[in-house]
C-alpha cells in the first residue's frame, strides 16, 4: 500500500468518525406539499437565491405560482439558477425577477430597495437567506467585518428600507435564516468589527445570534402592523456556504460522501423557510424561531430583550439610520 493511499485511508476514516460524532444520522425530512396556486398573486423576495437553500426555496415558490424576486450578488449566476428552477417548475408556474443585490455594500442595498419600491406594488414575503460562513478576515465596502456585515447588517438595512411596503401589503411575512451555531456566539458590543482580534468561527456565530436578536426586537416593533417576522435554523445543509472551510485534499472525496449521509439536501434545508413563507399554520405567529417546521426553544442569550434593543440601536447607527 502506498504512503498516499495509507494517509488517505487514515484521514478519511478520521473524517467519517468525526462526522458521525458531530452529525448523527438525521431523520428523513418530509417534503411539504401545498395546494397548487398557494402563492399565486404573491410577491416573494429571496436573498441569495442563486444557490443552496435559496435556489431550492425559490424553485418551490415558483411551483406555487409566486412572483419570485431573486436578489443575488452575481446576476449571471442568478440567471443560470433561474433557468434551472423554471425548467423544473413545470408549465403552471409563477414569475421570476432577477435583481442585483450585494449585501456587503450598503449602497447596493439602498439601490436595490429603490428599484423594488419603483417596480413592485407589494411585498408579501421577504426572506433574508443569503450568508457567508467562516471567511478569512475581510471588511465590507462600508468597513464592517464581512460576516456581521453580510449576515446581519446588510439584511438589517434591507428589511428597514422595505418595511413600509411590507406594512402596506399586510398580512405579510419576514423570514430570517439563522443557524444553530448561534449558541457559540456573543455580541461583542465593544468591538463588533473584530478589529482587535478575529476568530472566524466566533464571528459567524455572532452574526447568527444577531439574526435572532434582530427577529426578537423587530417582532416587538411590528406588533399590530400585520407584518410577522420569524427566524429558523435549517440544520447542516450541503451548500456552497462552507467554501471557505479548508479540508485536506486527500479527505475531500470522503468528506463529500459523508455529507451525502449526514447533511440535508438544499431542498430539505428549504422546507422550514418554505413553511414560514407559505403555511397558514403560522399566520399571525411572530417573534419565534423554527427548526424542521416546528417551534424551537432558544438559549437565553437569543431571547434577551435588553441585548436585542441594544443591538438594534447599534445596528441603526452602523448602517446610517440613526436619528
Amino acid at each position: 500500500m502506498s504512503t498516499a493511499v495509507l494517509v488517505a485511508a487514515v484521514v478519511g476514516g478520521g473524517v467519517l468518525l468525526l462526522m458521525r460524532r458531530l452529525f448523527p444520522t438525521q431523520k428523513a425530512v418530509k417534503l411539504l406539499r401545498f395546494p397548487a396556486g398557494t402563492m399565486r398573486g404573491k410577491t416573494v423576495i429571496v436573498t441569495g437565491a442563486n444557490s443552496g437553500i435559496g435556489k431550492a426555496l425559490a424553485g418551490e415558490l415558483l411551483k406555487l405560482q409566486a412572483r419570485v424576486v431573486m436578489a443575488c450578488r452575481d446576476p449571471r449566476s442568478a440567471e443560470e439558477a433561474a433557468k434551472d428552477i423554471q425548467k423544473a417548475a413545470g408549465p403552471e408556474q409563477g414569475e421570476v425577477v432577477i435583481k442585483q443585490l450585494d449585501l456587503a455594500s450598503l449602497r447596493s442595498v439602498r439601490r436595490f430597495c429603490e428599484e423594488i419600491q419603483q417596480e413592485e406594488s407589494k411585498i408579501d414575503v421577504l426572506i433574508n437567506n443569503a450568508g457567508i460562513y467562516q471567511c478569512p478576515y475581510m471588511k465590507t465596502e462600508d468597513g464592517f467585518e464581512m460576516q456581521l456585515g453580510v449576515n446581519h447588517l446588510g439584511h438589517f438595512l434591507l428589511t428597514h428600507l422595505l418595511l413600509d411596503r411590507l406594512k402596506a401589503s399586510a398580512p405579510s411575512r419576514i423570514v430570517v435564516v439563522s443557524s444553530k451555531l448561534y449558541k457559540y456566539g456573543q455580541i461583542n458590543f465593544d468591538d463588533p468589527n473584530s478589529e482587535s482580534s478575529y476568530n472566524k468561527s466566533f464571528c459567524y456565530s455572532q452574526s447568527k445570534l444577531a439574526n435572532l436578536l434582530f427577529t426578537l426586537e423587530l417582532a416587538r416593533q411590528l406588533d399590530g402592523t400585520g407584518v410577522t417576522v420569524n427566524a429558523l435554523t435549517p440544520g447542516i445543509v450541503r451548500t456552497k456556504l462552507g467554501r471557505h472551510v479548508q479540508i485536506p485534499f486527500l479527505a475531500k472525496p470522503l468528506f463529500y460522501l459523508a455529507s451525502l449521509v449526514f447533511f440535508k439536501s438544499p431542498l430539505e434545508g428549504a422546507q422550514t423557510p418554505l413553511y414560514l413563507a407559505c403555511s397558514p399554520e403560522v399566520q399571525g405567529v411572530t417573534g419565534k424561531c423554527f427548526a424542521n417546521c416546528e417551534e424551537e426553544e432558544l438559549l437565553a442569550k437569543a431571547t434577551d430583550d435588553q441585548a436585542a434593543k441594544k443591538l438594534w440601536d447599534v445596528s441603526r447607527r452602523m448602517v446610517g439610520l440613526a436619528d
